[in-house]
């Protein structure tokens, strides 16, 4: 039996686009769940010391979860999995498949352990502001031992989340796209359960909310598997450092650790520089965080997700036209949705943040902090999705080490970015930092894939950005003119705000679509 007899890939741009909308309403679910889980917790913590100190337990597995889990892991991974897939049988797919899970598993269980025991050197090391205060016997040093507690309970889900991410890669490269982005919902229902009917009654909620994070990796592993046994692809792991094709995802997988997580790093970079900063800092910068990643999470990844198997098997086949064609399509559909994504969050921060997070402990000072870290943010978000999407022309290609080298560049300008404005504009400079390195990043992987006649963007996707930019700037300014001072909107309840809210996304959308009508733009044109 060849495992060509498995379910297709979808490789026409139409299908492409089908499985990006599948792929696109499941991660809109996740999104909206995740906001209310972040509604939950701001609700419960506000931006305080306990924020801070959750949101940085929250953010040390998350980013070790990018490196061995979404990140480099699936840029190596499905490329090889997928030449499996074409070229050699069932058994040496599961082969590959038990060998991946043995020694990418055992890997990341060691690093658990490691981070679990040494939890008070990973905080010192990314908390180092908190750290000082510490041994200083300042007023901040609790929140050194509270988030080396907290490290201890939540590094767990590192473990789990690998081994969900995996098993979602493998879903991914057999065309099922629907249950790998239905799956964090499992990890936000857990969030909300724990948020809204057990921390409250808890001296210390975090406790709480630590477990929860690592309670949900379990459940959203449980939750893969009956798919991956459905495809018949369940299979016992086995150490196996020097399988051949351990090898390879290896070889490409290591170089990419910083290739495909440089936003993710600066972030980190940022976090870091948050601890020596008023308290509040970093919540602020997380709040506006979760809501560029909601634009990112439902359009870029779903976009990149669905694009990477099937330039890996245009590639496989030598098909360089339709590579190139792909990779346009990408670019197109990732501007056309992040464009009006970013100036229309830019027109209504404010209402957005007053209706998500302003309520119980989140005050409107809390929203005019973070609206303006979310205002830094959002001018790096179409730069950010684009990264998503070019590195993965290059995943496909087999080649990690190009997006390490634009990467490392990127980390470099953040610092330097960050040195030049954290002083003058505080946590506003960090977020400002993050978005303009984002920009350093996908111009280098532009030019490269140019000088390399690799690929250049079309003439004609050239053209539909500009109109796309052009109907997006009219919705945002008639957004900013009707909108009500942020006064009104403090004053009516959170329903009226969200019906308001509603009402002006719904008109903005409308009216950027019936611009791009205007300026000739058919929906036949997204999917060729």
């Amino acid at each position: 039996m060849n495992a060509q007899s498995h379910s297709q890939v979808p490789a026409k741009r139409s299908q492409l686009l089908r499985a990006g909308m599948i792929t696109a309403a499941a991660t809109l679910m996740s999104r909206i769940l995740g906001m209310v889980r972040d509604i939950a917790i701001a609700s419960l913590l506000g931006a305080s010391l306990a924020s801070d100190v959750f949101f940085f337990a929250n953010r040390i597995p998350n980013f070790f979860r990018r490196l061995f889990a979404e990140g480099a892991f699936a840029q190596a991974f499905v490329p090889v999995m997928t030449e499996y897939r074409e070229k050699q049988d069932v058994t040496a797919l599961k082969g590959l498949i038990s060998a991946t899970v043995g020694t990418l598993g055992l890997i990341v269980l060691l690093v658990c352990i490691i981070g679990m025991i040494g939890a008070p050197v990973v905080t010192a090391l990314f908390g180092f502001g908190w750290f000082e205060a510490y041994i200083n016997n300042a007023p901040d040093g609790h929140k050194f031992t509270e988030a080396s507690f907290l490290l201890q309970l939540t590094f767990p889900y590192l473990f789990f989340i690998t081994l969900t991410a995996l098993c979602c890669s493998l879903l991914n490269v057999c065309g099922r796209f629907a249950i790998p982005a239905i799956t964090p919902c499992i990890l936000n229902l857990t969030f909300i359960a724990a948020a809204y009917f057990i921390a409250p009654h808890y001296a210390d909620p975090n406790v709480i909310l630590a477990l929860a994070m690592s309670i949900g990796g379990v459940l959203q592993l449980i939750f893969v598997l009956p798919a991956i046994w459905r495809q018949r692809l369940l299979v016992l792991p086995r150490f196996a450092w020097r399988h051949t094709g351990v090898s390879r995802i290896r070889a490409l997988m290591i170089p990419g650790l910083l290739g495909v997580s440089a936003s993710q790093i600066n972030l980190l970079v940022n976090t870091v520089l948050a601890t020596f900063l008023a308290t509040g800092s970093i919540s602020y910068l997380y709040y506006s965080d979760r809501l560029l990643e909601f634009p990112i999470g439902i359009f870029a990844v779903a976009i990149s997700t669905v694009i990477l198997p099937s330039l890996a098997r245009v590639k496989a086949k030598h098909d360089e036209v339709q590579y190139v064609k792909t990779l346009d399509w990408a670019v197109r559909m990732v501007l056309l949705l992040g464009i009006p994504s970013a100036l229309g969050l830019i027109a209504l921060r404010y209402e957005v943040l007053r209706v998500i997070f302003m309520r119980g402990a989140f005050s409107a000072e809390h929203v005019s902090l973070s609206a303006a870290s979310l205002l830094a943010s959002l001018i790096g978000l179409c730069a950010i999705m684009l990264v998503r999407v070019l590195v993965q022309g290059f995943a496909a290609l087999q080649d990690t080490k190009t997006p390490v080298r634009c990467a490392v560049t990127a980390m470099g300008a953040n610092i330097v970015f960050n040195l030049i404005l954290v002083w003058p504009l505080d946590y506003v400079g960090l977020a400002l930092s993050t978005a303009l390195a984002a920009f350093v990043n996908v111009g280098q992987l532009i030019y490269l894939l140019h000088r390399r006649k690799i690929y250049t963007p079309s003439t004609y996707t050239l053209g539909f950005t500009l109109k796309v930019l052009v109907a997006a700037i009219i919705m945002a300014f008639t957004l900013v003119y009707v909108s009500p001072d942020f006064s009104w909107w403090c004053q009516i309840n959170t329903l009226q705000a969200s019906l308001y809210l509603a009402g002006f996304i719904l008109g903005g959308a409308l009216l950027f679509a019936l611009c791009l009508i205007i300026m000739g733009i058919r929906p036949r044109e997204l999917k060729a």
